[in-house]
């Protein structure tokens, strides 16, 4: 049984036996889609000593959730883990369509490792990243994500009146599935916010774009190719 979530120390003793200065080690909770993923992972991390591998993620706690592929579902946990329980987040994972990237980024992942690099040695690097809240992206997609903002840069830049940045990935996300039909309970449900969260997002862009109404607004981003 690995350890319930609790702020945990370790202490070293010099030869003398004296207890020296406690260091402080990184709670980790480890999330697979297989059972073999998950205890590869468990396998790896626990040889370190600077790792606390624990049950649970919550505030405090790093999640390392391990996907082949990136789905719907796999972004509501992502969203659920960093903003509803508090942990920050390493994502291990096979691929990441451009089109999603700056959606992880956005839930508020700032480490990802490539499945097929997930050493110990690399596994640990990121989540000692994630704990002192750094980024940690590999090279290929560090030059992906910053091709992508300059896109939306300059896809703005051509709209007469439109905010610098378009539609924030949040804001897409809300509208594609007011285009669905949902409504704003289900909307904060699917993407685990609260409605409050949904409601401030929806009145922001209305008001921030000069929209009369939610139709007005899904309207707008199929126009501007957003949804």
């Amino acid at each position: 049984m690995l350890n319930s979530p609790r702020n945990t120390t370790t202490s070293t003793r010099g030869s003398d036996g004296a207890v020296g200065v406690p260091d402080r080690r990184v709670p980790v909770a480890v999330s697979a889609p297989d059972p073999i993923s998950r205890e590869g992972a468990v396998s790896q991390l626990r040889r370190h000593p600077e790792i606390d591998l624990r049950d649970e993620s919550g505030p405090g706690t790093v999640a390392l959730l391990i996907e082949d592929a990136l789905d719907d579902a796999a972004l509501t946990r992502l969203r659920r883990i960093v903003r509803s329980e508090g942990a920050r987040a390493v994502l291990v994972v096979g691929a990441i369509r451009e089109s999603e990237l700056l959606d992880v980024v956005e839930c508020g992942v700032g480490a990802i490792v490539w499945r097929h690099e997930a050493t110990a040695h690399r596994l640990v690097q990121a989540v000692l990243a994630a704990s002192r809240g750094d980024g940690d992206l590999p090279a290929d997609l560090l030059g992906r994500l910053i091709s992508q903002v300059g896109t939306l840069h300059r896809g703005a830049a051509g709209r007469p009146g439109a905010p610098s940045l378009g539609l924030a990935p949040r804001e897409v996300d809300v509208l594609r599935l007011v285009a669905e039909g949902l409504d704003t309970g289900e909307i904060a449900g699917k993407l685990s916010y609260s409605e409050r969260t949904v409601k401030n997002v929806m009145h922001g862009l209305t008001t921030r774009l000069h929209l009369r109404n939610r139709a007005h607004a899904v309207a707008y981003a199929l126009r501007e190719g957003y949804i």
